[in-house]
C-alpha cells in the first residue's frame, strides 16, 4: 500500500536557488498570485511535489515582502559536498515543492509594549530572526534591535551583506545593532566574539527587565540563553524560543 501523499497548502514552482554560505541555500518559491498568510518567525512543511516527505523549515520572509514581491524564502542547510540533505534528491529552479501551514508560536508581536528586542540567533536560526527584524523595519517599528549572530566561522554567516546594510539604516533609538560571534575558526583580522557566547556577553546587550528577547539556535544555546537571561533580569515570558 502506498503512503497517502500530503494535503498541501499550495505547490509552487522554485524561482531561485541563492546561496547564502558554503553551506546554507536561499529557496525562493514563486506564489503566481496565490496567497499565503502568515507571521514573521513561522514556519511551513516544504517537500518535492508527488513525494510524500515534508520538513519543516522556517520562513526567512518577511509577510510585507512576500506580498510585495510574491514569493518565499527558505534557508536550507545542505552537506559540505553541496548534496541537500533531508532526503531532498535536490531542489533547482523549476521544481515543484509542495507547501503546508503555517504553523508556530514563534512570532515577533504586532504590537509589542516593549521598546527594547535582543535577538540570540546561532547558524540558519537566522532565518525566522531576519523575518522578524526585516518586518519589524518595514512597518516602522519603534524601539532599539540588538542582534547577537553566531556561526560556526567567518564564512557561515547567511544574509551578513543584507544585516549590515539594515544596521546601517538611520532609525530612532539607534536602530540595529549587529554583533557577530564565531564558535570555531576565525581568521587573524577577526574582530568580533569568539567561543561560547556568555553571560557576560549578554549583558552587555541587554538593555533591562523591559527587553523582549529572541532566542533561535542550535539545542546547547535554546538550553543555555534563555538561562543566563533570566539570571540578568529578563521575566520568562520575555524570552521567546523557537520550539517545535
Amino acid at each position: 500500500m502506498h503512503a497517502a501523499l500530503p494535503q498541501d497548502s499550495l505547490v509552487l514552482t522554485v524561482q531561485a536557488v541563492i546561496p547564502a554560505t558554503p553551506t546554507t541555500r536561499i529557496v525562493r518559491l514563486d506564489l503566481k498570485g496565490a496567497a499565503f498568510d502568515f507571521e514573521a518567525g513561522q514556519a511551513a512543511l516544504i517537500g518535492p511535489a508527488g513525494q510524500d516527505i515534508r520538513i519543516p523549515y522556517s520562513i526567512a520572509s518577511a509577510p510585507i515582502e512576500t506580498v510585495e514581491h510574491g514569493r518565499l524564502d527558505f534557508l536550507i542547510k545542505v552537506e559540505p559536498s553541496g548534496r541537500w540533505g533531508h532526503q531532498f534528491d535536490g531542489i533547482m529552479p523549476g521544481m515543484q515543492l509542495g507547501i503546508q501551514g503555517p504553523f508556530g508560536s514563534f512570532l515577533f508581536p504586532a504590537h509589542p509594549e516593549e521598546r527594547r528586542f535582543l535577538f540570540i540567533v546561532g547558524g540558519t536560526g537566522i532565518a525566522p530572526i531576519r523575518a522578524m527584524i526585516r518586518q519589524a523595519l518595514l512597518r516602522g517599528q519603534e524601539g532599539r534591535m540588538r542582534l547577537l549572530y553566531s556561526a560556526k566561522t567567518a564564512d557561515d554567516f547567511a544574509y551578513l551583506p543584507e544585516l549590515g546594510e539594515m544596521a546601517r539604516l538611520p532609525r530612532r533609538d539607534g536602530g540595529l545593532e549587529l554583533h557577530l560571534h564565531v564558535t570555531r575558526e576565525a581568521p587573524d583580522t577577526w574582530h568580533g566574539a569568539r567561543g561560547r557566547i556568555t553571560r557576560s556577553e549578554l549583558a552587555a546587550l541587554v538593555d533591562g527587565p523591559a527587553t523582549l528577547c529572541f532566542v533561535c539556535g542550535p539545542e546547547t544555546m535554546v538550553a543555555d540563553v534563555p538561562r543566563m537571561l533570566t539570571e540578568l533580569g529578563i521575566a520568562r515570558e520575555r524570552v521567546r524560543v523557537e520550539e517545535w
